[in-house]
């Protein structure tokens, strides 16, 4: 499959998946906030896509994050049933087993956000800004820092603005530390992925 034919199948599961979801979502003012970057992102994707495509993994990976994302805005995070789902599935409760008192879904998609974007991200660099692997990978790595900065930033500013109504939104759960940690988790997936990354050429 080419690369315009993954980003067009992967498109249209995309559009699928977000109409099923957009159906009776939890909070819907919470819903309508949390896809308003989502939607952005992939209008820039089919804007774009004459100028610049990616590779099959890039598209497969920012699917992944925008699918699982979608997932969350639906149920809102801190209420997605993962931990149900793995019960009913495979029989074990990961609250349980890691001794978690909190939804740790937004936790896992901050984790992701560098994980799966990272490496897209370092691509963007390469072939379009015509930096060498190491200087866009160092410049990936500075944009997801950057983003997940400006994600909080954007959090804030709805909880000053909306007050109360923003609590779904900002999904802190009562922790005082939780944009710190959801920026050190990005930071963490980002560095992984990029390392995982470089020891995988390596070994080739």
């Amino acid at each position: 499959m080419s690369n315009r034919s993954c980003f067009g199948v992967l498109m249209a599961l995309f559009v699928v998946l977000f109409a099923v979801l957009a159906v009776a979502p939890r909070e819907p003012a919470t819903w309508a906030m949390e896809n308003a970057v989502a939607v952005l992102f992939v209008i820039g994707l089919w804007a774009t896509r004459r100028w610049f495509r990616f590779s099959r993994s890039a598209y497969l990976m920012m699917f992944s994050f925008l699918a699982l994302h979608e997932i969350g805005a639906h149920y809102t995070y801190s209420h997605v049933p993962y931990d149900q789902t793995v019960h009913a599935l495979l029989g074990f409760s990961p609250d349980a087993v890691m001794g978690w008192q909190r939804n740790q879904y937004d936790r896992f998609l901050h984790l992701l956000y560098g994980v799966l974007l990272v490496l897209p991200l370092s691509e963007l660099c390469r072939e379009w800004g015509g930096l060498r692997r190491p200087g866009a990978a160092l410049f990936a790595f500075s944009l997801i820092l950057a983003s997940s900065l400006l994600y909080e930033l954007i959090e804030w500013g709805a909880a000053v603005a909306l007050g109360d109504g923003s609590t779904a939104f900002l999904g802190t759960q009562g922790d005082p530390w939780d944009a710190q940690k959801d920026m050190a988790l990005a930071t963490v997936g980002a560095l992984a992925s990029l390392v995982i990354a470089a020891l995988a050429r390596r070994i080739r």
